[in-house]
Order: structure tokens, then C-alpha cells, then sequence
């Protein structure tokens, strides 16, 4: 009991330095990136410290980022430990595998509230989305971390779902490809190439102009897509089973053209003056089509199932 105790505790030790550093890196790059080195630490840090709840007039010091890093180290620590006895306990029971999910999504909401009650000022100079992604990688990193400790997880943990996430990361990169695609072909044509991603940058993701902005809304981008293409690998495992999720595919497609344009407007509505709606329904569109396209060179006989089952139906 001991040893286990000892293996969990350097385990959870380990994972909480890796997220805690991978968050570290990102936000450096980020800081870098709008030309404010160190920025993220110091304001959190003056924000813990000092009770300071906006970034005008700080002065970035040692004593803050030092400070902060610390605290930012021992919180991952922490976490680390109570995730890795988590894991630990879901190799003797699977289903608490739900926990160890329940757990990173729980940390990600924590910290955005933490964010939060620091004040609009400070939730608006780290930005919602770099959050996000600092999160995601650290979380990331640490499954990746605990799944190479306990080898026998990743069966347990995917099983038969391996193939449909599989899937769903093919089929989103390619959506963001061939919309990356479409857009730099219009940019092109326009003699401004680049255009896009560094308009949709500026206005969703509040970027410094420049070349940081086509990259940072690039990767924010394809992430989306990723997380689309998982869902959408769901709906058409479900409906292997059930052809009624065919439906739910069909809203899923349309809610997310919905949403897109309901950003534009409610977000930031000069976009439309910027891009032409044509191309952007137009990217879309081509997009949801390689991406069924793909989903329907594995699944050939779903759509015979489907119509074999509405005429038994009928």
C-alpha cells in the first residue's frame, strides 16, 4: 500500500509539473506573440498578490512571475496527485474512468471562473480562447503522461470507440484543410493572401495584426473542426445502430452554419463587410462535404441500412 502510495504521489507530481509547463510555454509564446513578454504571470500574479483587477499601469516584475509560477506549480500539483489516484483506481474499476473525464472538465471550468471573479479587465487581457487552449494542451499532455504509465488504460478507456475517434480527428482536420484551402484561394485571387484567417484573428480572438494572428486563429481553427468531426464520428456510429441519428446529423451540420454566422453578427458584424457571406457559406459548405464524403468511404452500407429500415417502418 505503500509503494502504490509513493507510485500515485510521483506520478501525480510528475503529471502537475508537465501541465503546469506546457501552460507556462503557451502563454509565453502568446505573450510573445502580441509583443508583451510575461504579461499573463505578472497580471495573475498581481491579481493573487495584490488584489490588482486590471492590466493598466502594471509593471512586469521577477517578484510576480516567480511568485505566480509558484503558485501556478503547486495548483497543478496538486491536481495532478488527485487526478493520478483517480487513474490509479480506474484500472480496478472502469467505470471511474467517467470520473477521471468529469475531472479535467471540471479543472477547465474552475479555472475560466477563477478567471472570471479576477474581473472583466483581467478575463479580457488573457483572453477566453488562450484559456482554453493552455488548458487543453496541459490536459493533453498529462492523459498522455498518465496513459504511458498504465498501459493496459488506453484499451479500457476507447475500446471499440478507438476507430470513431480515429475518424472524427481525419475527418475535422480535413474540414479545416480544405476551408484553410478555399479561403487562401480567394485571398489569392483578391492579392491579399492571408486575408482571412488574419480578419476572423483580429475579430473573434481580439489578436495583435500581423503574421502571430494567422497562426494563432489557425490553430484555434482546426481545433474547432477536430471537435466537430468528433461529434459528427458519433452521430454516424449511432446511426449504424439507430438510422434516426441521421437527423441529428442533419441539425448538428446546420446548427453549426448557424452558429458561425450568429458569431459574426452578435460578435463582431463588420466581418460581414470584410468577407463576402458567399465565400464563407461557400467554405462551409465544401468543408461539410469532404467531411461527409470521407465519413461515407467507411460507412458504404449505412445508407442502404437506412432506407432498408424507413421502408420497414413504413
Amino acid at each position: 500500500m505503500a509503494r502504490a502510495g509513493a507510485s500515485i504521489l510521483r506520478e501525480g507530481i510528475v503529471a502537475g509539473v508537465l501541465g503546469a509547463g506546457v501552460v507556462a510555454l503557451w502563454f509565453l509564446v502568446f505573450d510573445v506573440a502580441r509583443g508583451k513578454p510575461l504579461l499573463t504571470p505578472a497580471l495573475l500574479g498581481a491579481a493573487v498578490f495584490y488584489g490588482v483587477n486590471t492590466p493598466i499601469g502594471l509593471e512586469i516584475s521577477s517578484g510576480l512571475v516567480i511568485g505566480y509560477t509558484i503558485v501556478h506549480v503547486l495548483a497543478f500539483v496538486a491536481f495532478g496527485v488527485i487526478a493520478a489516484s483517480v487513474v490509479a483506481a480506474s484500472e480496478r474499476e472502469p467505470t471511474l474512468l467517467i470520473a477521471v473525464v468529469i475531472l479535467f472538465a471540471a479543472f477547465e471550468t474552475f479555472f475560466l471562473g477563477v478567471v472570471s471573479v479576477l474581473g472583466r479587465a483581467i478575463a479580457d487581457a488573457l483572453s477566453w480562447w488562450g484559456i482554453l487552449i493552455a488548458n487543453f494542451l496541459a490536459a493533453t499532455v498529462m492523459l498522455w503522461y498518465f496513459l504511458l504509465r498504465h498501459r493496459a488504460l488506453p484499451g479500457v478507456l476507447v475500446g471499440s470507440w478507438a476507430g470513431v475517434l480515429r475518424e472524427g480527428l481525419v475527418a475535422g482536420l480535413l474540414g479545416a484543410a480544405v476551408v484553410a484551402v478555399w479561403f487562401l484561394v480567394i485571398d489569392s485571387i483578391q492579392g491579399e493572401p492571408l486575408r482571412t484567417p488574419h480578419v476572423l484573428a483580429v475579430a473573434f480572438l481580439r489578436a495583435p495584426p500581423g503574421a502571430p494572428a494567422v497562426v494563432l486563429y489557425t490553430v484555434v481553427h482546426g481545433l474547432a473542426f477536430v471537435l466537430f468531426g468528433f461529434l459528427t464520428s458519433v452521430l454516424i456510429a449511432g446511426a449504424e445502430r439507430e438510422p434516426m441519428f441521421v437527423f441529428a446529423l442533419v441539425i448538428l451540420f446546420t446548427a453549426f452554419e448557424v452558429f458561425f454566422f450568429a458569431a459574426i453578427v452578435i460578435g463582431a458584424r463588420w466581418v460581414l463587410d470584410e468577407l463576402p457571406v458567399w465565400t464563407i457559406f461557400v467554405g462551409n459548405l465544401l468543408a461539410a462535404a469532404s467531411m461527409l464524403g470521407y465519413f461515407y468511404t467507411g460507412h458504404r452500407t449505412l445508407a442502404r441500412r437506412m432506407a432498408t429500415a424507413w421502408a420497414e417502418d413504413d
